[in-house]
């Protein structure tokens, strides 16, 4: 049986030029939280930036300050951008869901991306933040701020997002060994966005 968030890739294939031009025109709101992330990553880290579309301005920023970024998004008109913007860097045209790429990296993001799964697949999301992180692997993403679903529009289409209850985001982080340095609901420097920074132990 279909799910309503088995229509997000699709949208993103059929409006990723469109959404790219529109993040690019909206302004960073959320610049605050990314300026942290990289203050706490290591000089020269690699960093595994999860649902990237475009690249601009997450990837960009992480670039400019001289980290390596290897980009996974599942849609490729935002792929074949981020490959024409940023041909240093890696970037893969891959479900986010079932990476495996047996490495890891010391930062990983699932910035405006992860709240896109529904409730089963980000509970299994922390197995692939797990499996590419090490000791001392900073992860930082956004959810929503408690458990449901809501359904917007974007150019006519139906667009998913999905939350867990806050208490259950703790619990999966813990299991997969990440301590949570810290959490803010709806944030307004982060444009209302509930962001969650944590490092593995």
């Amino acid at each position: 049986m279909r799910k309503r968030s088995d229509a997000i890739i699709p949208l993103y294939q059929r409006h990723g030029f469109a959404w790219d031009a529109d993040r690019r025109a909206s302004g960073w709101n959320d610049r605050v939280w990314h300026d942290r992330f990289v203050a706490l990553l290591p000089k020269g880290a690699s960093v595994l930036d999860l649902g990237c579309g475009g690249g601009d301005p997450v990837a960009a920023n992480l670039i400019a300050n001289g980290f390596s970024v290897t980009g996974v998004d599942a849609s490729e008109p935002l792929i074949d951008l981020c490959r024409a913007r940023f041909p240093a860097e890696t970037f893969i045209c891959a479900d986010m869901r079932t990476l495996a790429l047996d490495r890891a990296f010391a930062g990983i993001l699932a910035w405006d991306s992860f709240f896109h799964l529904d409730h089963d697949d980000q509970r299994r999301m922390f197995d692939v933040f797990a499996h590419h992180a090490s000791p001392g692997t900073l992860l930082m993403l956004n959810t929503g701020p408690a458990h449901g679903e809501a359904i917007g529009t974007y150019r006519g289409d139906e667009l998913y997002h999905a939350s867990l209850d806050p208490q259950d985001y703790r619990d999966l982080l813990a299991s997969a060994n990440f301590d949570v340095l810290d959490a803010r609901m709806q944030d307004a420097s982060a444009g209302g966005r509930s962001v969650w920074l944590a490092r593995r132990r």
